[in-house]
């Protein structure tokens, strides 16, 4: 039986670093595994008058319909003033609206992420765990991975090219694996 990782990324930019670090993993899991891609670009800002009129957006219950089917989560996440993105963190809200906060509890997740910075996404991450254990996820703090200096490595269309990074990525993500 194949085992599903959601993978988010928490960049809207084209080129992201950590957009192309999602892609990296998805195309490096083990056998028997693979990463479903999903998409926050359309998850709208929150609002709980929206939410009570019309229900959950169409992109939110994507994203738990992704979530329900998925047998573990990986978090790739940007570090903006020395914490987690808006845009991530708002998607993450809206997916534990409704049925989504059930889905959360007792799902392996793993963070990882890339920055132009020398201390790749340190606060970022840890800034997610006081979110995943509200969840109650399954937060996999075994393997732990900051990609630092981002801007050598990689290509002006977001893709990493790093041979040692790409090698720490491999190993995260089979270590990540063997725990789902």
């Amino acid at each position: 039986m194949t085992k599903t990782i959601l993978g988010l990324s928490g960049s809207l930019r084209r080129a992201s670093f950590n957009t192309g670090l999602l892609r990296a993993a998805a195309e490096m899991v083990p056998d028997g595994t693979k990463i479903e891609i999903g998409s926050i670009r359309d998850v709208p800002l929150y609002d709980g008058d929206l939410e009570k009129a019309s229900g959950l957006p169409p992109a939110v219950e994507t994203l738990q319909a992704q979530l329900n089917a998925a047998d573990g989560v990986l978090l790739v996440t940007p570090e903006y003033n020395n914490g987690i993105p808006g845009v991530f963190k708002n998607a993450i809200d809206w997916m534990s609206r409704g049925p989504g906060l059930q889905m959360w509890a007792g799902k392996p997740v793993a963070v990882i992420g890339a920055s132009p910075g020398g201390f790749g996404t340190m606060m970022s991450q840890a800034h997610w765990l006081p979110v995943l254990r509200t969840l109650k996820a399954n937060f996999w703090a075994e393997g732990r991975l900051m990609v630092s200096r981002a801007g050598d490595l990689f290509d002006g269309d977001g893709n990493l090219t790093d041979t040692g990074s790409r090698e720490r990525l491999a190993a995260f993500i089979d270590g990540f694996t063997k725990v789902i």
